[in-house]
């Protein structure tokens, strides 16, 4: 006769490869999953809030074998809003794809820029949407989300849909040891100067490895994004 724990293995295995069927625990596993592949398996990203706009910033790996230059973690998604991504770099694609989209659907039709909150609202419906449909699993990213449009604003969106507002946050392998020092640290208020410097150290803590080829930074200021480039980064590490 079979023993116990083989008895119990295809039991939960049968919660395990649907997303949409919880356990007995109220668990759903899938969802567990993606976003273990967001906090524990890919590189820390994070966001500070300072008193004009919110400061993104991202680490990557790079290589010296790779060739392009492009983004690949902090994105513009209007020219008020940009998004930091975490988690799979396919995931984060099609979810910036969507955003850029959703907001300039936007902007045809009502004849405005798309609020801040709208757009992330737009975007984590989507995520819980596909925590619920058979055959498909959850996106496998986690989304930092800045905007200005009056106010500065901080989101995070999860792969479970779950979305939040922020201060300053952290999301990825480092989240942990970032999240410690905005604790510490973090100021409302404070000037974009000390927004980057905080930023900077949160990373760098997080992340020891971090170069100016490593780092993405993008800025939102007076209702405007801006991604820095490379000797732009490298002159604030150098600081």
């Amino acid at each position: 006769m079979p023993d116990e724990m083989e008895m119990q293995m295809p039991r939960q295995m049968a919660y395990d490869r649907a997303s949409v069927v919880f356990s007995p625990e109220g668990r759903l596993f899938q969802v567990e999953y993606a976003r273990k592949a967001v906090q524990s398996l890919s590189t820390t990203t994070l966001g500070v809030v300072f008193k004009n706009g919110v400061v993104l910033a991202a680490n990557k790996i790079v290589s010296k074998l790779l060739v392009s230059d492009a983004p690949e973690k902090v994105f513009q998604i209007d020219e008020h809003i940009g998004a930091a991504t975490c988690g799979l770099i396919a995931d984060s694609r099609i979810l910036i794809d969507y955003a850029r989209i959703r907001a300039q659907v936007n902007r045809i039709t009502y004849g405005e820029s798309i609020e801040v909150k709208a757009l992330v609202k737009d975007i984590s419906d989507r995520k819980q949407k596909f925590t619920q449909i058979a055959g498909v699993r959850p996106y496998g990213v986690g989304l930092l989300i800045a905007g200005n449009d009056g106010v500065p604003r901080l989101f995070e969106t999860d792969p479970s849909g779950a979305m939040r507002e922020w201060k300053a946050h952290a999301i990825g392998r480092g989240s942990k040891v970032a999240e410690k020092i905005f604790e510490e640290e973090y100021k409302e208020g404070i000037s974009k100067d000390k927004a980057i410097e905080l930023a900077m150290k949160a990373l760098h803590a997080a992340e020891p490895s971090t170069s100016a080829k490593s780092i993405e930074i993008g800025i939102v200021e007076d209702n405007k994004f801006k991604l820095l480039s490379k000797k732009e980064i490298a002159d604030i590490l150098k600081k």
